[in-house]
């Protein structure tokens, strides 16, 4: 176990959710490095704790990742960890199929973690315990309904780490995938089904320290609705699909 305290942390999603909870949590002990698009919204979280250091970026344009990472290289010439938060969520309808709701996905949730994973490698290349934190969903475990084009940017995260911890653990690389289950933030607020074991954002930022700090690779909670997630995972295609297909809305709907 190794103990979060003097690391230059940089966090992209940093101004709401989960991400604010980690920049708060984590601005006690180390100098974090919170970005987000809004820069309104990151004003009023350097209000809140003033030793957090607020730099708008949007994760889809890689200039702006580009001249953060410069900033961090100026100001501290190293990043000991980065937390790829950003992200956002979107459900497909098949019913009115939109292919751009899989590409704003993709683009946002995955490339946006790539194209930030590329703007400050060699920093942490720079530091004695670098560590790179990813955010995925607990929803690449199952196939859930409307969550075709989310799972698979998510998916796409996770399975990348998996092949990223392979070429990086041999330069003293830390990895960790993070797979949450419902957290409650702006994003999932605006969701319209049931939400199991619904916990606040600063509960998960708690559990994503402790993991991080334990350096585990995959960060999951709640275990139970996790544990659910993989045992269904596991069972065979045609009982997996009639329990998914039963809670979705197409159940009573011709396409």
């Amino acid at each position: 176990m190794m103990e979060l305290r003097n690391n230059v942390i940089w966090i992209t999603g940093a101004s709401s959710g989960i991400g604010r909870a980690l920049a708060v949590q984590l601005a006690r002990y180390n100098t974090v490095i919170a970005s987000a698009r809004s820069q309104e919204k990151l004003l009023q979280l350097k209000e809140e704790v003033p030793e957090i250091v607020i730099r708008q970026a949007d994760v889809t344009q890689m200039s702006q990742l580009a001249d953060t990472s410069a900033f961090i290289d100026h100001m501290f010439g190293r990043l000991d960890c980065l937390i790829a938060n950003a992200g956002h969520c979107e459900y497909l309808d098949v019913r009115h199929f939109d292919s751009g709701v899989a590409r704003r996905m993709m683009e946002t949730n995955y490339l946006g973690f790539v194209y930030t994973l590329e703007s400050c490698l060699h920093l942490l290349r720079r530091s004695d315990h670098p560590h790179i934190v990813a955010m995925s969903s607990s929803s690449v475990y199952a196939g859930l309904p409307r969550a075709e084009a989310y799972s698979a940017a998510k998916a796409a995260i996770s399975q990348f780490m998996e092949s990223l911890a392979s070429d990086l653990k041999p330069e003293g690389f830390a990895l960790s995938v993070i797979h949450p289950g419902f957290v409650d933030t702006e994003l999932t607020q605006g969701n319209d089904f049931p939400m199991p074991l619904l916990m606040s954002s600063e509960q998960a930022a708690t559990r994503i320290i402790k993991g991080i700090e334990h350096g585990r690779f995959n960060i999951d909670f709640p275990k139970p609705l996790t544990w659910v997630l993989r045992c269904l995972r596991s069972t065979p295609h045609f009982l997996r699909h009639r329990i998914t297909s039963s809670l979705s809305r197409n159940v009573h709907h011709e396409l």
